[in-house]
């Protein structure tokens, strides 16, 4: 490897980081060439020279000095920008080529894993071909490409007859084929009913994106789904393995079968280093992490999992290590070599062990949530199908219980319901994912034999073992998993966190700024009435004691109608019920609303909505109430607002209302369209500026700003302001209780 020309692919994953780091510290006079694919608005360039001031490179850089670690990086490592589908020119001298440029999913689409996984070790081995070159090629795999097997996997060529093309052309037709289904009238139209269903009060827009967005998780689950199937039907757990596995093929039919030299690394499960560059350094979640975090916040109660599976364990250091001893020592021309870099034979941590060392960092370190330290499960290791069936006991339970919070009132109680079943949900999906992706993992029987590996090693010179070695007998599992790698797991040296959101009117802490608008709407947000509450004390107001049960009676035989109209749309609500009003005069209301209805209206309005409003005005905030109702209903209000923008009622000639709308209610979509314009129109930044709603139907008018808040939101609000880490309020407290206009009325009906 002195003085030798390396093409690296996957620089920026978790191995080729590593790698590449190895390369530069501890092979001064290599040369590196790393092919990387621009992202978005980044350079290839631009990310490596992002990636450089990693951590993984930073025990390097304070060995040399700042300075020659730049001058090391710019001399040594040169960045062809491209991907393995569309190659850049490649050098003509090179020496070694590091293939481990891969996508880490169980679950990847059927053509996504084949074009990551068999297509592009295919480009790349044919471009090196064209090229005319004979590097020593090292193909980075995986120790799980021996599939759905018991006992020792060897350290040779897999025994398989896959016709890898007829594969990989089908896979490629995958996606058209089903993308055609997804688009049939059927499917649709049971996609859109179930959008109508559930956001139909959000509004069309939200309905169809909705729609849409469901027909891509549905081709998305289905592309899932037959890389899983086919791949199962031929010997593999998932649709990595398998496509790893052809890619090996690849590399031996193309690059050794023509007489150049390969070697096949096949790592098993890697995760955070023992050594190098330090120790636990690891980026970003990789195999057995999400099970590791999800035990230690208490989500998996039990899990199908055999106590004597080896869970087969390997520090990345050591996959450097061998990736690098494996390219010193080439196989002759047009043979193949393979190393399996695991730890199952020589140094065996069984699945029941691992639990119990994580169980006891877990016992001695307890994670936090918003009720205080979790207490992590003891597993009983139980058949499948007992953990099976208990999970869809829970689902079941859990989408009862969210059918029936739906028809809860909005209070702080239903949120408290909808919390818990939330919080249940979310973890029972996280269990039916992790017991789907990761069973035939943990009820794996098979083990990797590691005999050419241990031989690499001991023909490594003795004063080069302790910084290139690979001995997994040098592993200390306790000490490795409970003072290395746990610690090291991203989001596990935090508190679990609460749910977030508000009980009431936290400090906000708001910027000075004359740019922005805060928007409120006014019912269950500034205000704890309802238009219906409105009508009843306009009715009692102007109408004498003997009319009340003729009032009351019929409010409630046509409470079922406004419901109706309400859940179906909040525009046809208003339409509905303003028809009461057909007749009226509206100079009359408004004198009626003035002498009866302030009052009570003022005393209604929730403290920590006035607080809020109050402290936007003094940030310099343009406050915009922005309501459906009718504007001589919320004139009361204009003094606490910039500006009102409210419905408005027909009138005839006579000035009396019609019990039509002037225009289409603001509501919703609606909203959201005036805000746009009224920012653009006033120079307004939405990013910077706020909106308060309480129901699901203001959802599409709380996105267009940057600092959404639910207050008090209904069932469908809470879930999605939870989904977005929104900011979710309680406001209650008001001047007076909801029955106090009635009492007032009583006492004015008596006097008269």
């Amino acid at each position: 490897m002195h003085g030798a020309h390396v093409l690296l692919t996957g620089a920026t994953g978790f191995v080729g980081q590593a790698l590449l780091e190895k390369l530069l510290s501890s092979y001064p006079d290599t040369r590196v060439s790393l092919i990387v694919r621009p992202r978005g608005a980044l350079s290839a360039q631009d990310r490596i020279d992002r990636l450089f001031r990693k951590p993984v490179f930073g025990t390097w850089r304070a060995a040399v000095g700042e300075d020659e670690a730049e001058r090391q990086y710019r001399e040594r490592v040169t960045v062809l920008e491209g991907d393995l589908g569309d190659l850049p020119p490649l050098p003509a001298d090179v020496d070694v080529v590091v293939h481990s440029a891969s996508t880490v999913s169980f679950d990847l689409p059927i053509d996504e894993a084949f074009a990551s996984n068999v297509s592009g070790p295919e480009s790349l081995y044919r471009a090196l071909l064209a090229g005319g070159t004979d590097p020593h090629v090292v193909h980075v795999s995986t120790g799980y490409v021996a599939g759905l097997r018991k006992g020792i996997a060897e350290e040779r060529s897999l025994d398989h007859d896959v016709d890898r093309t007829a594969e990989l052309t089908y896979a490629q037709s995958a996606r058209p084929d089903i993308e055609r289904v997804s688009r049939s009238p059927r499917l649709l139209r049971r996609l859109l009913t179930e959008a109508q269903e559930e956001h139909g009060r959000a509004g069309a827009r939200v309905v169809t994106d909705a729609a849409e967005q469901a027909r891509q998780d549905w081709v998305r689950n289905e592309l899932v789904e037959a890389g899983r199937t086919r791949a199962q039907s031929l010997g593999w757990p998932d649709v990595y393995t398998f496509t790893k596995a052809l890619g090996e093929r690849v590399a031996e039919d193309l690059w050794a079968g023509s007489g150049h030299r390969l070697t096949v690394v096949r790592p098993t499960i890697i995760e955070s280093s023992l050594k190098h560059p330090f120790p636990g350094w690891i980026d970003g979640f990789k195999v057995a992490d999400p099970l590791i975090a999800a035990y230690g916040r208490g989500l998996l109660p039990e899990f199908p999992a055999l106590a004597d599976t080896v869970l087969d364990v390997i520090p990345v250091d050591f996959v450097v290590n061998a990736a690098l001893a494996a390219a010193a020592a080439p196989p002759p021309p047009g043979e193949a070599q393979y190393f399996q870099v695991s730890s199952g034979i020589t140094n065996p941590l069984p699945f029941g062990r691992l639990l119990r060392l994580v169980h006891e960092y877990f016992e001695a370190n307890p994670l936090q949530d918003a009720k205080g330290l979790v207490a992590v499960p003891s597993w009983s290791f139980p058949h499948r199908g007992v953990v099976e069936r208990a999970l869809r006991r829970r689902e079941r339970v859990v989408d009862l219980a969210d059918k029936a919070v739906d028809r809860l009132p909005p209070g702080e109680r239903s949120r408290k319901w909808i919390s818990t079943i939330y919080r249940a949900r979310r973890d029972l999906d996280t269990l039916r994912k992790f017991t789907s992706l990761y069973q035939p993992y943990t009820e794996t029987e098979v083990i990797f034999d590691d005999a050419k590996l241990r031989a690499l090693h001991a023909a490594l010179p003795d004063d080069r073992k302790a910084e290139h070695g690979f001995d997994v007998t040098e592993i200390d599992w306790a000490h490795y998993l409970q003072k290395i790698h746990i610690p090291s797991v991203p989001g596990l040296t935090r508190g679990s966190g609460g749910d977030g959101g508000s009980g009431g009117s936290a400090p906000l802490d708001l910027p000075q700024r004359t740019d922005v608008v805060a928007v409120f709407d006014l019912q269950k947000t500034v205000a704890a009435a309802t238009l219906v509450e409105h009508y009843v004390w306009i009715e009692l107001a102007a109408k004498p004691l003997s009319r009340w049960p003729v009032v009351l009676s019929n409010l409630v035989a046509l409470g079922p109608r406004y419901l109706q109209a309400e859940r179906r749309d909040r525009g046809d609500f208003i339409r509905t019920f303003m028809r009461r009003y057909e007749g009226v005069h509206e100079n009359e209301l408004r004198k009626v609303i003035a002498d009866e209805v302030t009052v009570s209206l003022h005393k209604g309005l929730f403290e920590d909505a006035l607080e809020r409003i109050r402290a936007h005005r003094a940030a310099g905030h343009r406050t915009v109430l922005l309501t459906g109702e009718i504007d001589v209903f919320v004139e009361p209000l204009a003094t606490l607002f910039d500006v009102v923008v409210a419905g408005k009622m027909e009138s005839d000639e006579s000035g009396r209302w019609t019990g039509h709308l002037a225009a289409p209610p603001l509501v919703g979509e609606a909203r959201a369209a005036w805000l746009r314009r009224y920012a653009q129109a006033e120079g307004f930044d939405l990013a910077g500026s706020y909106a308060y709603g309480d129901s699901y139907a203001d959802r599409s008018w709380l996105e267009v700003v940057g600092h959404p808040h639910a207050v008090n939101p209904d069932a469908s609000l809470y879930r999605y302001a939870k989904s977005k880490r929104w900011p979710v309020h309680s406001w209650t407290t008001t001047a007076e209780g909801r029955l106090s206009p009635v009492l007032r009325s009583v006492r004015g009906a008596r006097r008269a």
